[in-house]
């Protein structure tokens, strides 16, 4: 189904993959692209279970935007081990406008679609979503 304010649609294979992160935990991460010639948004790369958080941001291209979701496990204050999935929205400063816009006008149709993500993350630069970050957002 297309997006109306963008006209962009959604690959099956998006939600069967969040699926399956997010209920058998076989993916650490998985990074989004839009392919803007068939309107459509796919999955570019999913991560393993032991890649770390630095495979994850090297995963993201340094020019162009993505969507992504990560799995953290994390342990709390209280010494409990959790999970929470991330949704990262990825715009780095020197990709092309057109690409952020294309991004940003399509990201709240595209979070919908990823239903369990618990915690929303907008980057520009990777300092904006350092593990430091990521962690005190989860806790």
């Amino acid at each position: 189904m297309a997006n109306a304010s963008s006209g962009m649609a959604v690959h099956d294979e998006c939600k069967l993959k969040f699926l399956e992160l997010k209920a058998k935990r076989i993916y650490r991460f998985i990074v989004f692209k839009i392919e803007e010639k068939i309107q459509q948004v796919t999955v570019e790369t999913v991560g393993q279970p032991q890649q770390t958080y630095d495979d994850f941001t090297a995963s993201l291209p340094a020019n162009e935007c993505r969507y992504a979701v990560y799995d953290l496990d994390f342990t709390t204050n209280e010494n409990v081990q959790k999970s929470k999935i991330f949704f990262v929205a990825w715009s780095p400063d020197t990709s092309k406008v057109r690409s952020k816009m294309l991004y940003a006008s399509s990201k709240d149709r595209f979070r919908r679609e990823l239903d369990g993500v618990q915690v929303e993350l907008q980057a520009t630069d990777p300092s904006e979503m350092s593990f430091d970050i990521v962690k005190s957002r989860a806790i």
